[in-house]
């Protein structure tokens, strides 16, 4: 029967007694001498070592003095730097091999500092939880003043927004307004474009007329013997010729006023045309129609010119007209009948001339209009051209004053991040530390994992599950509530529903890096039916975003031992996965088993191969006629899981549609050389993943499915006696209960690494089962089995797998 004794290190002395008892003087010289071997002198090690020293020093003041009053008192001013820790902890012991008394003094001396290590970690770890708490206040002073800020600037973004928009509106519509002026100036030219052709027609008009009156000159002659009898009509003639100058005078009067008016038209387009130019300069966005009205106008002026040209042609014209009809007086007596024609002629003239008086009046309304629309424009856009300057000048305020926020917030930027990276280092610090004093307690470690909500657990109000807040707690506190009670629990680490498969890995790669370096590392998922430990532990190999700790754990060794070939380490690695199904062992890599035959199984009442568990004198664990498999690579291990995943009993239950019926055990035997220093290490990685706890009134197991929760239930029953009696500190712990404690026996009781997981339901059916599961892990939590032990020593290679 192994006992509590049997499990724990032997205990070394290594410190003096008191000093009552008389040490021979040859042996006070010896061990003085060890103490002051224990490090390099004080002037070699600056301030840290001197604080060691004072502990080392303190070995002649405890054979005279309380030893209780003399810790009390230097307790306050002892520091630790990293090599003094680690030379701490690295300390041998000295002296003959018999010398009991003299190992006790240099133990009795070891613990005291020990001891003194461990209250100055924890006095670290209260400065880094305080610091920490003073850094998120500031931050969250830092996040509420960025958000003012960041409010304000938006605000005033907003309303830039808004003067900008009116702006925009108020140039849209000058720039409608100068296209309609444009349309109506191109009327204009219309119109001075059908005058033109007018004109024309009426020079077409006066060539016809000049044919006619050399057809009047040849018939000459025959007009002049009728010239007597034509007299009566000559004076009615030369009276009507009387007339008609008068009213050439009058269209001469007209013609000049016209010519004026056409002046004063184009003396206000000129002026026009200046101030488009003037405000050319303050409105970009009116040059290039500005320019092409001006352009335009200029066409338009030029038109008039040669519009007025015409007009003095067609005086000189007219003139010479006279002149031919005074010289033609006495001829035109004859002409009665031609003068006639030539009336009806000169009546058309007079209606054209009558059409161009009125389209002429109408350009005048026209330009006139035309002038106070380009006054109101004008006054528009001063106006606009002064908001334009206002929106200037308080858009370079606001952005002076945005670059300046923004320069702040940049810097508070950087602070956060710099702060950030201070808390993850302080973080990174308070977890070694915890693990440091874990390591020292000798506790096992254990991790609480809530899986997320389930379609089949149906949609609820009520919430059975919460994470305290407080920074104490943050991360690794949970509590559970039942019927309006709550129930805190404290944990080295809890992951809620949300955190995935990578974040659980995390938090554990530095555990199984320990398997590398030589240590025995053992990681076991504990819970009920249906709460993700074998999630957590196998996952879905096939998608990476959901491997479990199994593929991750071994795709990590790999990568880690491929590195370390550079610094001459060769490893040499053996896997082997077995099930424990009620109360039996079956190897799950065995090829027989693979083939359809389970040699392993207890059929029509003939038992089959049986495995048997032994433990050796160094701590190893090893299952006789178990499979081994030499290893490589990952995609090899990747074929093993599948194959065992296959081989795995699982079973249909009213709690879980794929339930595990049997314990899962993944071991990883590691043994690794250094060709340059020759140093040998052999670690163990055992992967653990527990079959569910489970009340048979709601699994409703029947049958084979009843036998197997009894033993399942049993089992589990067995490892909460042996955790019982290791947080009691009992002298017998049953580890012979059951086939699973005892195969881990070494990880319970020996120098290993543990971890457990203990994974939560949050359905509130659970909440029983849950809050057992909890305070289970709590007892966990709390008991010791010892400081984990490095093995580095080279021992006979063997075939056989150790568990241990």
């Amino acid at each position: 029967m192994a006992s509590r004794n049997q499990n724990r290190p032997p205990r070394s002395p290594f410190t003096k007694k008191d000093g009552n008892e008389e040490v021979p003087l040859d042996k006070r010289r010896r061990i003085g001498g060890a103490g002051r071997m224990v490090g390099p002198p004080v002037s070699s090690r600056g301030r840290g070592r001197q604080a060691f020293t004072e502990v080392n020093n303190r070995q002649d003041v405890t054979a005279t003095s309380d030893v209780g009053s003399g810790e009390g008192s230097e307790c306050g001013t002892v520091e630790f730097t990293k090599e003094e820790v680690e030379a701490l902890l690295n300390e041998k012991l000295k002296g003959k091999k018999f010398d009991l008394k003299g190992k006790l003094e240099q133990m009795t001396e070891l613990i005291k500092r020990l001891k003194l290590c461990i209250k100055w970690f924890q006095q670290v770890e209260q400065n880094h939880v305080l610091e920490k708490e003073k850094l998120q206040s500031s931050m969250e002073a830092v996040e509420k003043k960025c958000i003012d800020t960041e409010l304000e600037m938006k605000n005033k973004v907003e309303e830039l927004n808004v003067i900008i928009l009116d702006l925009r509106k108020t140039i849209s519509s000058l720039e409608d307004r100068v296209a309609k002026e444009e349309s109506d100036k191109l009327d204009a030219i219309e119109c001075h474009r059908k005058e033109k052709e007018a004109r024309v027609a009426g020079e077409k008009l006066q060539a016809s007329l000049s044919v006619e009156l050399e057809k009047i000159r040849q018939e000459k002659s025959a007009a002049e013997q009728k010239a007597a009898s034509f007299e009566d009509m000559y004076k009615r003639g030369q009276e009507y010729n009387v007339s008609l100058q008068q009213y050439n005078g009058k269209l001469q009067k007209d013609n000049e006023t016209i010519s004026e008016s056409l002046k004063r038209v184009e003396k206000e387009k000129l002026t026009i045309v200046e101030n488009l130019s003037n405000l050319r300069c303050h409105n970009k966005a009116l040059q290039d129609q500005l320019a092409s009205f001006k352009a335009s106008q200029d066409e338009v002026i030029k038109q008039k010119e040669s519009l007025s040209n015409e007009l003095r042609c067609l005086r000189v014209e007219l003139q010479q007209v006279r002149d031919d009809r005074d010289r033609q007086v006495t001829q035109v007596q004859a002409l009665t009948a031609e003068v006639l024609k030539f009336k009806e002629f000169t009546g058309k003239s007079c209606a054209e001339l009558d059409n161009l008086t009125i389209k002429l009046n109408a350009l005048e309304e026209t330009c006139s209009s035309q002038r106070e629309q380009i006054r109101t424009l004008q006054h528009q856009l001063t106006a606009a051209n002064e908001k334009l300057k206002m929106a200037d000048l308080s858009a370079s305020e606001t952005r002076t004053e945005y670059e300046g926020q923004k320069r702040i917030i940049n810097e508070l930027q950087d602070r956060l991040a710099d702060t950030e990276f201070q808390l993850l280092e302080g973080e990174k610090l308070r977890k070694k530390l915890h693990n440091t004093i874990l390591e020292l307690k000798g506790n096992i470690r254990v991790f609480c994992r809530v899986r997320p909500l389930l379609p089949d657990d149906g949609v609820t109000e009520a919430t059975v599950i919460a994470y305290p807040t407080s920074t104490e707690a943050l991360g690794r506190g949970i509590d559970l509530i039942q019927s309006g009670q709550k129930y805190p629990f404290t944990f080295d680490k809890v992951f809620s529903h949300e955190a995935s498969q990578q974040d659980v890995f995390i938090e554990i790669s530095q555990l199984v890096q320990s398997a590398l370096d030589g240590y025995k590392v053992c990681i076991f998922a504990y819970g009920q039916t249906g709460s993700g430990k074998t999630y957590t532990m196998m996952g879905r190999p096939e998608t990476p975003e959901q491997k479990g700790l199994i593929p991750r754990s071994l795709e990590q060794i790999f990568q880690a031992s491929q590195s370390l070939q550079v610094q001459g380490w060769k490893y040499k690695m053996q896997a082997s996965m077995l099930e424990i199904y009620n109360e039996t062992i079956r190897d799950l890599l065995s090829t027989t088993r693979s083939s359809g035959l389970d040699i392993s199984r207890t059929e029509n009442g003939v038992p089959g191969k049986q495995y048997t568990i032994k433990h050796d004198v160094n701590g190893n664990t090893h299952v006789s006629d178990l499979t081994i498999v030499d290893v490589c690579s990952i995609n090899e291990i990747s074929s093993l899981l599948q194959l065992a995943a296959q081989s795995r009993s699982v079973g249909r239950t009213q709690m879980n549609e794929q339930s595990s019926r049997s314990h899962l055990v993944f071991t990883l035997r590691i043994s690794g050389v250094n060709e340059n220093t020759e140093q040998q290490v052999q670690g163990v990685l055992n992967l653990i993943d527990l079959a569910g706890s489970e009340r048979l009134s709601k699994s409703g197991s029947t049958g084979d499915r009843l036998k197997e929760t009894q033993a399942i239930n049993k089992s589990l029953s067995s490892l909460a006696d042996v955790i019982f009696a290791l947080a009691k500190k009992e002298d017998h712990v049953p580890f012979r209960n059951s086939k699973l404690t005892y195969l881990l026996q070494p990880c319970l009781g020996g120098d290993s690494k543990t971890l457990m997981f203990v994974n939560i339901s949050p359905d509130p059916s659970s909440i029983g089962e849950s809050l057992c599961s909890l305070r289970f892990a709590a007892r966990v939590n709390s008991c010791e089995i010892g400081i984990p032990r490095r093995q580095t020593t080279v021992r006979p290679t063997d075939n056989r797998l150790s568990y241990g």
